[in-house]
């Protein structure tokens, strides 16, 4: 069974969902016949490399609060974090263009290193001082490197705007062709869709249906919903 994740590195909810839907599937009976594929989505595919700024400004102006109202969701958002074991800064981190990051998880999906890469870019840009997104080229051929990829052939992909370009937009394409108007969006078999970061017993429900069923897509929102990010911005937890 396949599931394909829809997701951006800029998300915070992927971020958490990522984990949630591997706690889900670490105590899946047929895990070792789950095959996981990251899938490209933008949440502003129309920002300019190099244009970067701080997160919590940022917040402060998309949903119309003070910044300490924006700094006190991340101080909620890092609780949710940490709920699943993983760090957040909620303080000093920016945002900024995702596509050559993008680009590089096409690279590493072809030397079997997809998971390794997202998962490390995922924890340089929520758990780490150093910016992906200021440093740029150099520190994304590190985070290959550590990844397992070839620092040289990562070095060229990112020298090449043209490299896994046309993957990244065919990406994006299903996903609106799928319906998916956020991240993360998992599919799974192409059988069942689960929108959003949701509870890992939703994840784990999802993989048992999908496992005995086909069917066209369904998807699954849960009793409530549940966070995501999408081209308005990402859910913003209240205390």
């Amino acid at each position: 069974m396949r599931v394909e994740i829809w997701s951006d590195i800029a998300c915070p909810w992927c971020y958490v969902g990522k984990a949630r839907f591997e706690k889900a599937l670490a105590a899946f009976p047929h895990r070792d016949g789950v095959e996981v594929v990251h899938r490209s989505f933008e949440l502003d595919p129309t920002r300019a490399k190099g244009d970067n700024g701080l997160v919590i400004p940022m917040l402060a102006q998309k949903y119309g609060m003070t910044e300490d109202q924006a700094q006190a969701a991340e101080r909620n958002l890092g609780e949710n974090a940490a709920s699943e074991g993983l760090d957040y800064l909620t303080e000093g981190r920016d945002h900024g263009n995702t596509f050559d990051m993008h680009r590089l998880l096409h690279l590493a999906k072809e030397r079997g290193r997809q998971d390794e890469l997202i998962g490390l870019l995922y924890r340089a840009n929520f758990a780490e001082e150093r910016s992906v997104f200021a440093d740029a080229d150099e520190y994304l051929v590190s985070l290959a490197a550590e990844a397992g990829l070839d620092a040289d052939e990562a070095r060229a992909v990112l020298a090449d705007p043209a490299r896994y370009a046309d993957d990244v937009r065919a990406d994006e394409r299903e996903a609106a062709e799928l319906g998916a108007n956020g991240v993360p969006f998992f599919v799974l078999d192409r059988t069942y869709g689960v929108s959003g970061a949701q509870p890992s017993e939703v994840f784990a429900q999802a993989l048992e249906q999908a496992w005995g069923n086909r069917s066209p897509l369904q998807v699954i929102d849960g009793a409530d919903g549940a966070e995501a990010c999408g081209p308005d911005g990402c859910a913003v937890p209240q205390s």
